[in-house]
């Protein structure tokens, strides 16, 4: 279409010229000129063609940490997907529910990600301003097992008595691993649980000589691998079902402030959760490849194709009242909740399901 228009404009040029070189057509040659020239310019840059004149607003995301696993996100960045949205996306990692959450709360981030575990602990705690979640990404868990040996036929069983370095209690990580303990007839006062070790430190610490075996999410359980150190036996996302492992919340202001803004996050999301599942891990891997430039894309494309077909993220955004209530199931039979929260005060669907609904279109 725009070449189209160039070639008209051009077109007008000739016919000027041919009239005449009088004042009047040098004027409008000159007018004309700087119309090709914008055309053009705007030309080069797919993106800027979309969003031309229109100033991006500014949103900053605290993620609880930079992996693989939430690649749907990072294939939105890459393919510019929150710049069409007019969204103009700072990323900072958070290192830890707690640290994220933490910064959402004191206006360092306008949205969190993280485990939504975290929003039911601050509602709980009467937090006058709690975050509400509106868009869920993954539905099973993203970190594996990791031993020392490689091994082929791993049970569960084989962790008592053992010493594991695991994540910080009350966080998802350490319950969904509790929980699945539990689900396999074992407690977890058998295991020697090490949750002293800092968020996104346990694949150094184990690499070090730390414990027999760790909880790793990606890319860390892979590099272990690489290094020749540890082995992936067991994946907790295949054990633990279906569960609503992370999604992204903002403070009930924020919504009342930004509800276009929030509608347009979710839209750049859906986005990229589309592509995921339209496309192959090698695909994929290639997009997000950036993203991770200490990995190569091969080592990408294996993660991602371990995510993948773990069945790992969902269709859409929408955060259910059923995934919502096995959450804080898994929250009581890790003794951090002592009383239900109503599903209807900390999530909203509606702005993922107009996200679906555009996407469809």
């Amino acid at each position: 279409m725009k070449r189209k228009l160039k070639r008209i404009i051009v077109a007008a040029f000739s016919l000027i010229l041919a009239i005449g070189n009088s004042t009047a057509a040098f004027a409008m040659e000159e007018e004309a000129s700087e119309l090709v020239s914008a055309v053009v310019e705007t030309e080069e840059d797919p993106v800027a063609a979309d969003i031309t004149e229109q100033e991006l607003t500014a949103v900053t995301l605290n993620e609880v940490a930079h992996s693989i696993f939430y690649a749907p996100q990072y294939v939105a960045i890459e393919l510019g997907y929150f710049e069409e949205e007019g969204i103009d996306l700072t990323v900072v990692t958070g290192f830890g529910a707690d640290k994220t959450m933490t910064a959402l709360i004191s206006g360092e981030a306008d949205i969190g990600f993280m485990g939504s575990e975290s929003s039911i602990y601050t509602y709980s705690g009467g937090a006058a301003d709690a975050p509400v979640n509106f868009a869920q990404l993954t539905q099973r868990a993203g970190n594996f097992v990791v031993a020392r040996e490689d091994t082929d036929d791993f049970e569960w069983s084989d962790l008592i008595g053992k010493d594991v370095l695991g994540g910080r209690a009350g966080g998802m990580p350490e319950m969904v691993f509790e929980f699945i303990l539990k689900q396999n007839g074992i407690d977890p006062s058998e295991v020697n649980i090490n949750q002293s070790i800092d968020f996104g430190s346990t694949a150094a610490a184990f690499s070090g000589g730390q414990g027999d075996y760790t909880i790793e999410f990606e890319p860390s359980a892979t590099a272990l691998e690489q290094e020749g150190v540890g082995y992936v036996v067991e994946s907790l996302g295949v054990e633990s079902g279906y569960v609503p492992y992370t999604a992204y919340c903002a403070k009930l202001s924020y919504f009342t402030e930004h509800s276009n803004v929030i509608q347009a996050f979710s839209n750049a999301l859906q986005k990229g959760m589309d592509y995921v599942n339209a496309h192959t891990p090698e695909e994929i891997a290639e997009v997000i490849a950036p993203q991770f430039p200490e990995n190569d894309v091969e080592t990408i494309t294996t993660i991602v194709e371990r995510y993948y077909e773990q069945d790992t993220w969902k269709e859409n955004l929408i955060f259910e009242e059923e995934s919502f209530e096995l959450l804080q199931d898994i929250l009581e039979s890790a003794g951090e909740l002592e009383e239900r929260v109503p599903y209807d005060d900390l999530v909203t669907t509606e702005f993922a399901e107009k996200a679906a609904e555009s996407t469809e279109e």
